[in-house]
């Protein structure tokens, strides 16, 4: 990010090629909507272009990348009609098939009942997973971007584990 404030246009490609597929996810299994998560996913990358004079590396570069994403999707969550969450078509990532980390471990129904039982989960915690596995984040990260304590993101993390095993109890 340093190289792309500095005016290096390729930086910036190597930025979004490391980046898109997994903030696309979060931001898709974190409103549900494909067309939704697109414009979002574009919101967040034109923010990082207007801002990235003003960038200050005071975190990892991915907790600064994924604060604004998730301050992008609570906005839209704030101001959005609750509407059913779709759970089949409308949930498939911008990765190529193989690519999806639930491609590689579910196959079948057992992707669609991860899908549908993300879909239950709380906000909070579906975040919470979502940052540390679509992401990659620590604890730590995820606190900074979520703006709670780390006990708080380990609470959550836990108990929408716990759901999430509940509910694929079967497989």
């Amino acid at each position: 990010m340093m190289q792309y404030r500095g005016g290096e246009l390729a930086a910036f490609e190597a930025l979004y090629r490391r980046h898109k597929d997994p903030l696309y996810r979060y931001l898709l299994r974190g409103c549900a909507h494909a067309d939704v998560a697109a414009e979002l996913f574009q919101d967040v990358w034109a923010s990082l272009v207007r801002v990235r004079a003003s960038y200050e590396p005071r975190a990892k570069f991915s907790t600064w990348l994924y604060r604004m994403a998730h301050n992008r999707l609570i906005d839209h969550l704030r101001l959005a009609p609750r509407a059913p969450l779709p759970l089949e078509e409308e949930l498939i990532p911008a990765a190529a098939e193989h690519e999806r980390p639930e491609a590689q471990a579910l196959a079948g129904e057992s992707a669609s009942r991860l899908r549908r039982a993300l879909a239950a989960l709380p906000v909070e915690q579906r975040e919470a997973f979502l940052l540390h596995e679509e992401a990659g984040l620590s604890l730590e990260e995820i606190a900074e971007v979520s703006g709670v304590g780390r006990e708080t993101v380990k609470s959550r993390l836990r108990y929408g584990l716990a759901k999430l095993r509940e509910a694929l109890a079967d497989d």
